[in-house]
């Protein structure tokens, strides 16, 4: 699988993902800053070594995976059987998995309960939780609204950039009204569960660079290239505040992979799905995020 992108954020680790030890912050540092350090061959050992017991998912529907394989409640929190907290845990030989993340979760779900038959997310960390994944802020950001908000534009321009016009700045101060929360949410975590290797997962890419498939997606042309860059800046931001609490950020923002292209090849479904829901990652998708993450953890995919 091809692991070549041109994202602005940093790329996921190329070192072996060791256990954080108190006073040591130059990982944090080196993986904020996409850094790559040379371990010793005594640390390497420990990575290698190195075993989770109890893990907790945390997220939205992009972590979720609603109606990936179709296999999961139709109602709810619509968690597929096959997303990539559930493939991570098998694929590490976990079998503590607590996995509490749910369709159309934002920040606030974290400490409340969304709904009636469900706790607050945080509430699943323990003190003695070794391994946490962590996918949110899409939503708060509005990923939905913007995109519906984006096709209804494109009718009156679809090859120039109506929905750029609409929002001028606003997305981008979106994303820098959400600093505040996004770096709460990982103090939070820290602080309740403080042993455990923290992963920040990033967001597939949804558009493509420029271009687009109007009408199949309908962005007019010209605003391909706003959505792109707002969704970098989005993952850039969550990279940044969540390496100050001691995560590491896990690039999956690799192109080529849009909803743009063939049914073989994204990972991001278009608004008339095949595998998944509406603009939501399919099943390569969770495969490859899976294996994202394991290349993080420094653990060879399969």
């Amino acid at each position: 699988m091809s692991r070549s992108h041109e994202s602005p954020v940093p790329h996921r680790s190329r070192f072996g993902l060791r256990r954080r030890l108190a006073g040591i912050v130059a990982p944090v540092a080196a993986a904020a800053l996409g850094v790559t350090m040379v371990a010793s061959p005594a640390a390497a050992d420990e990575a290698e070594a190195a075993a989770y017991t109890h893990y907790v998912a945390i997220g939205d529907s992009f972590t979720a995976g609603p109606m990936v394989s179709a296999q999961m409640p139709l109602l709810g929190c619509m968690q597929s059987s096959v997303n990539y907290p559930k493939r991570l845990a098998e694929q590490l030989g976990i079998e503590d998995i607590t996995d509490v993340s749910c369709s159309g979760a934002v920040m606030n779900d974290l400490y409340e309960k969304q709904f009636d038959d469900t706790d607050p997310q945080l509430d699943a960390l323990r003190a003695d939780t070794d391994l946490v994944t962590v996918g949110i802020a899409g939503n708060d950001f509005g990923f939905s609204e913007v995109l519906v908000e984006c096709a209804k534009q494109s009718l009156s321009n679809p090859v120039g950039s109506p929905c750029s016009a609409h929002y001028g700045t606003e997305l981008d101060d979106r994303i820098e009204g959400l600093r505040g929360e996004v770096s709460q949410v990982y103090a939070d975590i820290a602080e309740r569960s403080p042993n455990a290797t923290v992963l920040s997962i990033g967001y597939l890419q949804i558009m493509p660079e420029s271009g687009g498939c109007w009408p199949s997606t309908p962005i007019a042309r010209g605003d391909v290239p706003l959505l792109d860059e707002a969704q970098t800046a989005l993952n850039a931001m969550i990279a940044e505040e969540s390496a100050a609490h001691g995560a590491v950020f896990v690039d999956t923002f690799e192109r080529g992979h849009d909803v743009c292209q063939g049914s073989d090849t994204r990972w991001v479904e278009g608004l008339i799905p095949e595998d998944g829901a509406p603009v939501h990652p399919n099943n390569l998708g969770m495969a490859a995020t899976t294996d994202f993450v394991l290349d993080a953890l420094g653990v060879p995919a399969p």
